[in-house]
């Protein structure tokens, strides 16, 4: 019988995405304990059809040689197993022991996919857009997995670059997702996605706020979201407690979708 989801609809109706910053596969409680095997096996749980991870761990020659239990492939594609076959990854720092960065696992095929470094300097390239592509229910489904800076003026120059990206990019026609680490608690970039974009975040529309996601241990701060448009909004939870609050400094957000017809 299939499960169902608040309000009656039905899984199989409807997209789940979650959006994580892992980390680097790193616990975020103070310990720095390595919980990449854990944070694996807690997104399985999820059975999410896309996930957006953010700080995932491209390559780490000295962690590799260090760390007994560091994966022989990037962290995106440990977690990505066999569970989501389809994965695309943007570098967003780079440095003499390897790079981390947006990854975009997948469920469904990804039909093109590009990363664009929205760094404010080029000697500290940290930020970045990873805009993937897929084909849900016979439609296109845009999906851009985020992390964005610290400062303001950093911030608002990315929500700019952001934009641009999507309005050449993405047509008005087409569904588009949004999401990941957005660093924001001032709610600007919620002002600027909504006037220029169309977008709206996926917990101000179904519970009236922001999801709280940072620290993991006791989540104070909104810095992750999930905006969208084009498609319905059917549930959306933060992925919180057992196990999640001694894994990554982040909660990780989930949310389902249906198409708006």
């Amino acid at each position: 019988m299939d499960e169902s989801l608040p309000g009656g609809v039905t899984r199989s109706a409807t997209l789940s995405l979650v959006t994580y910053n892992m980390h680097k596969g790193f616990s975020g409680d103070g310990r720095r304990a390595f919980v990449l095997a854990e944070m694996r096996a807690a997104l399985s749980q999820a059975g999410a059809d896309v996930v957006c991870l953010q700080e995932a761990q491209g390559e780490h020659r000295g962690h590799a040689a260090r760390l007994r239990h560091w994966p022989d492939e990037s962290q995106f594609e440990y977690v990505a197993d066999r569970l989501w076959p389809y994965h695309a990854y943007g570098k967003n720092a780079v440095y003499p022991q390897g790079h981390h960065g947006n990854a975009i696992l997948s469920r469904y095929p990804l039909t093109a996919s590009h990363s664009i470094d929205v760094s404010p300097w080029p000697f500290a390239a940290s930020r970045g857009l990873l805009h993937g592509q897929i084909a849900w229910q016979g439609e296109p489904l845009h999906l851009v997995c985020i992390h964005f800076g610290f400062v303001g003026f950093e911030r608002r120059g990315q929500i700019r670059r952001l934009g641009r990206h999507i309005a050449e990019y993405v047509p008005d026609t087409e569904a588009l997702i949004v999401a990941g680490d957005f660093n924001d608690w001032s709610a600007r970039a919620e002002r600027d996605f909504h006037a220029a974009l169309g977008l709206r975040e996926v917990f101000r529309e179904l519970h009236g706020r922001y999801a709280r996601t940072w620290p993991a241990s006791a989540p104070a701060l909104p810095m992750d979201r999930i905006y969208f448009r084009g498609l319905v909004p059917r549930a959306a939870t933060r992925l919180s407690g057992a196990p999640w609050r001694v894994l990554s400094d982040h909660a990780p957000l989930q949310a389902w979708f249906g198409r708006a017809w």
